[in-house]
């Protein structure tokens, strides 16, 4: 029950974190509409399956082969919590988002630079490895792994999609970011607290 709450947790809080996913759907769906917005909130959650994929395959190795290379993992996972933390609770500028290029995205375009925009972003893969590495064990089930990862992706679905419909109407957009500064606060404060205190969780 507490690996479930934790994945919940964290991973809520990093999809909400502004970063290159957020302004690329916002920019899109500001730019093109409703449609194409939701389409590129799809792709970013399909980019969230392949982090996971190769994450549950590599948890899964070090699991087998070496408790001690898996230890590491968990404590360099928990140190990143800890930082993104730190660095989200001092954040002081608010997302930017370049609003110049209007040319038309096709669907399929759509679809793909979301896909690219997470599978290519760094910040994605380390959140996925390093939720991963906390609350996946020895004797965790193979489903219940697969339930993490579904959760992760789809978190980012419904978030993005609500950042899609929202930013589609140009009137939404100052109502959505005006809290930015208040919630990064928030948001830091509880992923540096939930990496302290997973780092020092013990090991099922």
């Amino acid at each position: 029950m507490t690996e479930v709450l934790a994945v919940a947790v964290i991973t809520v809080l990093a999809v909400i974190a502004p970063g290159a996913d957020f302004a690329m759907v916002v920019r899109n769906s500001y730019l093109y509409g409703r449609r194409t917005g939701l389409l590129g909130a799809l792709g970013v959650a399909a980019g969230v399956l392949v982090h996971v994929t190769y994450t549950m395959l590599g948890v899964g190795l070090l699991i087998a082969s070496s408790t001690f290379l898996f230890t590491v993992v968990k404590l360099v996972g928990a140190a990143y919590l800890v930082y993104v933390g730190v660095r989200t609770f001092r954040t002081r500028a608010e997302v930017t988002v370049d609003l110049g290029d209007r040319t038309g995205l096709t669907p399929f375009a759509a679809l793909r630079t979301g896909f690219l925009t997470n599978v290519l972003n760094p910040k994605t893969t380390l959140f996925v490895v390093s939720t991963f590495a906390q609350v996946v064990s020895p004797g965790t089930p193979v489903l219940q792994q697969v339930g993490y990862g579904l959760f992760m992706s789809l978190a980012h679905l419904l978030w993005f999609g609500v950042v899609a419909v929202f930013f589609s109407h140009d009137r939404m957009r100052a109502l959505m970011l005006r809290g930015q500064k208040v919630l990064n606060k928030v948001i830091g404060s509880v992923l540096a607290g939930l990496g302290v205190s997973l780092a020092f969780a013990p090991s099922h």
